[in-house]
């Protein structure tokens, strides 16, 4: 079993990366860490909650950082993509738990110097929780046993701009700063998540199992099919961005990667989060995934979801 740290920006694939991790039995979930990105940290936080009431869990969860690392917030939020709750406008009412005391950041720190060399931290946001957390303690770098990150885009265009990828978009400075930092990380971009594929027959063999999870999540993610019109060419569907990052941290072999050093652009504004990976050098130490066994990949998500 593999100690995890989920740190997430709760929108809809958050949730589904939230349910696909917390009914995997090769993870142990420690906590979940919410960060602005998809929504404000407030919603975050209360989604993941929300979402954690309904799979009939009780894993803590800790609010993190509510704005970029070093610049003001200037990406509007995904309401688009992901409803004015940021779930898909299924937020009926609060959970009965509240979140921790304690931060995002002070939490990572803790489990990791606690548990060295047995953490996985899965981020599928902005990086600004795991950035604060190797400014408050840059020893964590090599006590961490890996950081799997759903973000960027090195072979491929950006979602956000033409050229960067919407979590890195958000925190460029951050992004820079971890993928700089030398600790042992898996990249999972649209390199690969692009390549996954839900389909409305899924939501439709969900909703046919009557379950108030399966109708919450087949809801919830109707709304991000049709934000993705246009996008997905083969029918109605949708990339499965965050829970593709939550399988790579149970099973690697669901990617195949490669060496790179990855450097992030924090200066240019037209090319502001894109994400440049430069294969042929010593420095090359983050492991960017570049092929995925989608099918396989798939058929394991939806084992466990539900």
């Amino acid at each position: 079993m593999k100690f995890v740290i989920l740190d997430v920006d709760t929108g809809i694939d958050d949730s589904l990366a939230l349910a696909y991790a917390a009914h995997s039995p090769e993870l142990e979930l420690l906590g979940i860490t919410t960060v602005f990105g998809n929504i404000s940290v407030e919603e975050a936080t209360r989604n993941t909650l929300v979402v954690l009431e309904q799979l009939d869990q009780e894993i803590p969860v800790y609010p993190g950082e509510a704005k970029p690392l070093s610049r003001d917030y200037t990406k509007p939020f995904a309401r688009h993509i992901h409803g004015e709750d940021g779930i898909g406008n299924q937020y009926r009412q609060p959970a009965s738990r509240q979140p921790e005391n304690q931060g995002a950041a002070e939490f990572i720190i803790e489990q990791i110097q606690q548990n060295p060399g047995q953490v996985t931290v899965v981020a599928v946001g902005p990086l600004t929780n795991i950035a604060r957390a190797i400014q408050m303690q840059p020893e964590i770098v090599q006590q961490i046993e890996r950081l799997v990150i759903m973000g960027g885009a090195v072979t491929v265009p950006g979602n956000v701009t033409p050229f960067a990828e919407a979590n890195i978009y958000s925190d460029p400075d951050a992004a820079s700063l971890v993928l700089g930092s030398g600790m042992p990380i898996t990249l999972v971009g649209l390199d690969v998540t692009m390549r996954t594929l839900l389909t409305a027959d899924h939501l439709d063999e969900w909703r046919s199992t009557n379950s108030e999870l399966a109708l919450f999540l087949a809801n919830m993610t109707d709304f991000y099919m049709e934000a993705y019109k246009g996008v997905v060419k083969s029918g109605r569907g949708c990339a499965l961005h965050d829970p593709l990052a939550v399988g790579v941290a149970i099973d690697p072999s669901f990617v195949r990667t490669a060496s790179y050093a990855v450097q992030v652009e924090c200066t240019e504004q037209d090319s502001l989060g894109k994400t440049t990976g430069i294969h042929d050098t010593p420095a090359a130490h983050i492991d960017v995934a570049l092929d995925v066994d989608a099918d396989r990949f798939l058929e394991h998500f939806l084992s466990r979801v539900i």
